[in-house]
């Protein structure tokens, strides 16, 4: 049976919730797979591309992928990839993938686009690798669906982007492997950059500021919007915060995306600027743990010695590296940066699938989390 690709419609909600939950169960974390409304907002909204396979007979839905964008950005995210279990053989994963990439990184609209991607088995892996996405790091117990899984870190640019990355002249040390690893599967060269301790962080005062936490979305938005007009001071693009993480003294404001079904939260931007709340990470983390986040994660840029020295002074894992992620604001250049990972609970790599690519991944963080959480023991002869 043929099929054809074209722009999903908000004629099609119904049946691509059907599909959804035909391929993730009840459990889907994403508003794209299960929210009417907002399905239709993305539907409609200009940055976000979504396409689907069509019957050519009966117009029946067969899969659904997108690339979702935002304003001010050249970042995409590759997401909602389903292909209904009774189409799984006919390359329908892969054509969808082609086309959305070649309507947004092939015409210039966009500079890169990420997916985040299952490791139940190597399938979804392959997929992404086939069109053009090179492995980035691995984000151990990412994302609770049914059980607690790790997810990879895949990304594609645009051509030429790679090529004009600002240099970075030093890194804490604990970055070298995940450096060496990135360099050698996107033909990167790292070896100019030096790998020196960690800074030390400062003590966090004995008074500290008590954490409040506001969970009300549309009043988070639009703080946060108000706070942060320029999406420069964003630690991440793609997500809008949906909790307020306040110092009851007024000194900082830690800005969130948690989610709930998934279980894990990304911390967005911070103000008046991340160093405000770098000495408070542990209690920001703990919070976000009570209020449910098994994973947190944070994009901090590499040059960004003293941010990166904070997160790891907090147990968080230099888990992925996206290069030439971010343009610079008054250049031709781009920034790379570092996905900082901490997971509350433990981590179990017995049931990833991982395809080869992957694997050294996989090692450079499993050294990275050894160097942080075990001890050096000393052998007395």
């Amino acid at each position: 049976m043929t099929v054809t690709i074209d722009r999903a419609t908000p004629a099609d909600i119904a049946e691509l919730r059907q599909l959804y939950y035909a391929v993730y169960g009840p459990h889907y974390p994403t508003a794209l797979g299960t929210d009417p409304a907002e399905m239709s907002r993305l539907i409609a909204d200009p940055h976000t591309l979504w396409l689907v396979a069509r019957h050519s007979g009966s117009g029946g839905l067969a899969a659904s992928a997108a690339v979702h964008g935002e304003a001010g950005s050249r970042v995409g995210r590759l997401e909602g990839l389903a292909v209904h279990p009774e189409r799984r053989s006919g390359g329908l994963a892969h054509a969808l993938t082609d086309e959305l990439c070649r309507r947004t990184l092939d015409t210039g609209r966009l500079d890169s686009v990420y997916a985040t991607v299952r490791t139940v088995s190597a399938g979804p892996q392959r997929v992404v690798s086939r069109n053009g996405f090179r492995p980035m790091g691995v984000l151990p117990n990412a994302v609770d669906l049914n059980s607690r899984e790790s997810l990879a870190l895949y990304a594609r640019h645009s051509p030429g982007v790679l090529d004009r990355r600002l240099p970075v002249t030093e890194v804490p040390a604990p970055l070298g492997p995940l450096l060496r690893t990135v360099g050698a599967s996107l033909g990167i060269d790292y070896g100019h950059v030096r790998r020196t301790a960690p800074k030390t962080v400062p003590a966090r005062p004995t008074t500290a500021a008590r954490l409040e936490m506001i969970e009300a979305p549309s009043f988070v938005r639009r703080r946060f919007h108000e706070r942060f007009p320029d999406s420069e001071r964003w630690f991440y693009p793609l997500h809008t915060p949906n909790a307020l993480l306040a110092s009851d003294d007024d000194s900082f404001e830690v800005y969130a995306y948690l989610n709930r079904t998934g279980r894990y939260c990304s911390l967005i931007a911070a103000a008046p600027d991340p160093a405000a709340a770098a000495d408070y990470l542990e209690p920001i983390t703990r919070t976000l743990t009570r209020a449910g986040a098994g994973y947190v994660e944070a994009l901090v840029p590499l040059s960004e010695h003293g941010a990166l020295s904070a997160f790891l002074a907090q147990g968080f894992i230099p888990s992925a590296l996206y290069p030439a992620m971010r343009p610079e604001s008054d250049g031709d250049g781009f920034h790379d940066y570092v996905v900082m990972s901490r997971t509350a609970e433990q981590i179990d790599f017995r049931e990833v699938v991982v395809d080869a690519p992957l694997q050294p991944f996989l090692d450079a963080y499993a050294a990275a989390w050894a160097s942080t959480y075990l001890p050096t023991l000393e052998v007395a002869s």
